[in-house]
This record gives C-alpha cells, sequence and structure tokens, in this order.
C-alpha cells in the first residue's frame, strides 16, 4: 500500500510516521508515504499556488492549474481522496474499505479550498472527518490514513485488536479496564464489574454487549437508533 499526500506543509506529515504502530509497520515495508508539495506544481514565477475566488469573496482558492498539474499523472494509478467539511463523513467501514487498495493519493486543502472543478475532475472520493473547520486538511488527511493503515495485514501487533471495535453494528466498544491493583487498593469501591475477574467467558461476553449497548444508547443515541432497527429487523426475519 502507498498513502501520498497532496500539501502545502510536508512537515506537517512525516513526523506522524516516525512514533509508535505506524513507525514500525513502515519500517517492516507494510506500507509506504510519499509526500508531494503542492508548490512544487506551480508554474507561476515565484511559485503561488492560489488565487482570487471568481465573482469576489474573502480567502484564496488553490488553483486548478496547480492541482492540474499533480493530479493528472495520478489519474490512472492512484485512487484520489480529497478532504473538505463540505463531504460526506469518513466512516470506520469505509476504513475497512479502503485498506484494500494499493495506492491511496490524499489532497489537503487550504486557504478558502480547492477549485470545485478538481474536484469532479479528479476525486474518486470525497470525506469529512466532522462538522468542524480546520486551517488545513493535513490533521483530516492523517486521520484516515492512520484509520486505514490499522486494516492492513501485520499493521497491529495483534490483529484481535480489530475485533469487537466500536462502530461495528453500530455500537460502541463496551468499557475496558486495567488490572491496576495499587489504584484497587486505595478505591476498593471503584472495582470494575465481578463478572470481569470470575472467568466465565460467557457471562463476560454477555456482561459486555449489554454494555455496549447501554454506552451506545447513553452517548450516540443516533446509532443506538440504528442498532436497534438492525436488530428488529434480524429478529423478523428469523421468525419467518
Amino acid at each position: 500500500m502507498l498513502f501520498r499526500f497532496l500539501t502545502l506543509f510536508p512537515n506537517l506529515i512525516t513526523p506522524y510516521f516516525e512514533e509508535s504502530i505506524l513507525k514500525i509497520a513502515h519500517q517492516k515495508k507494510l506500507f509506504d508515504i510519499e509526500v508531494l508539495n503542492l508548490f512544487d506544481f506551480s508554474t507561476h514565477p515565484h511559485k503561488k499556488v492560489d488565487n482570487t475566488q471568481i465573482g469576489g469573496g474573502a480567502g484564496q482558492v488553490i488553483d486548478l492549474e496547480v492541482l492540474g498539474n499533480a493530479l493528472e499523472p495520478l489519474r490512472q494509478k492512484s485512487y484520489i481522496i480529497f478532504l473538505t467539511p463540505c463531504a460526506k463523513p469518513f466512516k470506520h467501514n469505509d476504513s475497512i474499505r479502503l485498506a484494500q487498495k494499493t495506492d491511496i493519493t490524499f489532497v489537503c486543502g487550504r486557504y478558502e479550498g480547492f477549485d470545485e472543478r478538481a474536484i469532479e475532475i479528479y476525486a474518486d472520493e470525497v470525506f469529512s472527518i466532522g462538522d468542524f473547520i480546520l486551517t488545513g486538511g493535513e490533521l483530516a488527511a492523517l486521520a484516515l490514513c492512520d484509520c486505514i493503515a490499522r486494516h492492513i495485514d501485520g499493521v497491529l501487533g495483534n490483529s484481535q485488536s480489530l475485533s469487537g471495535e466500536s462502530f461495528e453494528n453500530y455500537l460502541l466498544e463496551a468499557p475496558v479496564f486495567s488490572k491496576s491493583r495499587t489504584f484497587l487498593q486505595k478505591n476498593e469501591k471503584k472495582l470494575a464489574p465481578s463478572e470481569y475477574y470470575k472467568g466465565n467467558h460467557s457471562i463476560m461476553q454477555d456482561l459486555k454487549e449489554g454494555l455496549a449497548v447501554s454506552k451506545t444508547k447513553y452517548f450516540r443515541p443516533d446509532l443506538f437508533q440504528k442498532w436497534k432497527i438492525k436488530n428488529h429487523n434480524l429478529n423478523n426475519k428469523g421468525k419467518k
């Protein structure tokens, strides 16, 4: 897998892959990173990459010619993703699906964003990471890359870490607890549920499922409603 970032600020990208799990995976060649500087694709004498908006308006726009110079050579070999707050939200299932690609390019916006024609011409998909505005698309691109990379074989030390995660089947992950003896000695009333200590995996699984449902209902009622509908449909299907 190759992750390619098209950005005005390469130094915002590379440090993220110099620590922790992704550093190890990168060193093992489980995926590769390429960072392209948008300034390198400008034909302006002073390497200008932005332009004023047609029709007026505050803020500059990344120029269509610059984006075209950068993306045209990639159209036939890379899956091109634009990051913009007006796009559809990135979801857990998207990361699983995109992990099957071999070459992904993230286009990171700045200023007032991209010339819309660049998205229409070059984008395979367009994503947002939430209903808020950042100063640039680099953080969003890194978030997507991190999420996708976790699903590449070998990136996580224990592949079972991918099981039972939040957002599977519209549920948040059940609460987890550490084995902190010192804390427990000082806080006897803060014990984890007793079922966690008894070793009966069937009982623990039932408890975790119940806690996952309760947690989702409290923190994400929107997901809880989707989970209820899915379960209702499955139960009715089983009765037929």
